[in-house]
């Protein structure tokens, strides 16, 4: 009788010794993933979308807009999202496990990211209490809006963000983002 193959789980010290190669390595509930660098659309995306997100959060207080390289770390998980918001809080530490939840994040879908950005990280996501989540289909064209305990949204002409403390929504045009 054949026997299934064991799937190893693997740890934070193990993905902290994984090499800096220019792959995004990152560990969501002991499974890794592993992404090749973006293309140069999904960075444009991600510019465009930083653009109109930077006024907003400086002008409401929020906090700071991070970009890749900045981590998301619970519960033995480590996730580098494209773009994402933190609250204003007193520096607690220099470690990434002392870093706010973010009030936001946005995940820019790629062939080689499909299944775990609209899978295991968005489950992580929600079960960490980030309060919004934002998938963006280049190929579809639109935002899913994920929050918990509400059935997501697919926008494809307007997405809004109106985060607790916020004195006014943000609107983004959706298409401004693949334009």
């Amino acid at each position: 009788m054949p026997m299934a193959a064991a799937i190893k789980h693997w740890t934070l010290d193990e993905l902290h010794r994984l090499p800096d190669d220019g792959n995004k390595y990152e560990l969501v509930r002991g499974e890794l993933f592993v992404t090749p660098p973006p293309s140069d659309d999904h960075e444009t995306i991600i510019a465009r979308l930083s653009r109109l997100l930077d006024p907003f959060v400086d002008a409401q207080h929020l906090g700071f807009v991070y970009r890749p390289r900045a981590v998301v770390r619970a519960g033995g998980s480590e996730v580098e999202p494209d773009l994402m918001v933190r609250a204003l809080k007193p520096p607690r530490g220099r470690d990434w496990d002392d870093a706010p939840i973010p009030i936001l994040v946005v995940e820019v879908l790629s062939g080689s990211t499909r299944r775990r950005d609209l899978g295991p990280k968005k489950s992580f996501y929600l079960d960490i209490g980030v309060a919004e989540y934002w998938v963006v289909d280049p190929d579809a064209r639109t935002v899913r809006i994920v929050q918990a305990g509400t059935a997501d949204q697919v926008q494809s002409d307007l997405a809004v963000w109106q985060p607790s403390g916020a004195s006014a929504a943000l609107r983004i045009r959706v298409r401004d983002l693949f334009e």
